[in-house]
């Protein structure tokens, strides 16, 4: 099933997604569907907030990424932590499926360890660096309610806010279906 997105503009994407329990919901189905509505969009990622549902559960797909060398990851993180950044902050063009045709340098740090859940409720705890690392975080900004567009600068914000508010309005053309807070 391929879910709409959400747009700039709705609370949920401002909002601190919850934990899901184990068996609380199908989250197998759910992951299938992320992946299918992520690849309708030509993302390389997609968190829950971004198709309405406040859990902590993102999927990513690096493969399309053809610009590096280093391994290609196709996973699905439930109830993921952050534990650790580190190295050299660097700057790379991000856009974001809930913000079409807006594109920033963000600054991220190129190393990350992090604890996740799989679909079978193991629990690991590995680490991820350069574009993998990069996907990674922008997907966790997602569920701790950030989005791309926190990290620039206030001149940056004070330029794209037409933008934004015309994205939120359903102003803006996408090749996929979304739903936007304030169309009327």
């Amino acid at each position: 099933m391929i879910y709409p997105i959400v747009a700039y503009g709705h609370p949920i994407l401002k909002k601190k997604a919850i934990d899901i329990e184990k068996d609380e919901l199908d989250v197998k189905t759910l992951v299938d569907d992320m992946f299918e509505t992520m690849y309708n969009a030509n993302g390389v990622g997609l968190a829950a907030p971004q198709i309405g549902k406040g859990i902590r559960l993102f999927v990513i797909d690096t493969e399309p990424i053809d610009d590096n060398d280093e391994a290609k990851i196709k996973q699905a993180f439930i109830n993921p932590e952050i534990l650790s950044e580190e190295g050299e902050e660097w700057a790379y063009e991000e856009g974001c499926l809930s913000i079409p045709n807006i594109r920033e340098d963000v600054f991220r740090q190129e190393k990350i360890r992090i604890r996740y859940r799989d679909l079978d409720w193991k629990e690991h705890e590995e680490d991820f660096e350069g574009f993998n690392a990069r996907v990674i975080q922008h997907e966790y900004d997602h569920i701790e309610g950030v989005l791309f567009t926190d990290h620039v600068s206030a001149f940056k914000k004070r330029l794209l806010k037409g933008k934004l508010a015309n994205i939120s309005k359903g102003k803006v053309s996408a090749d996929y279906k979304m739903l936007f807070p304030q169309k009327k």
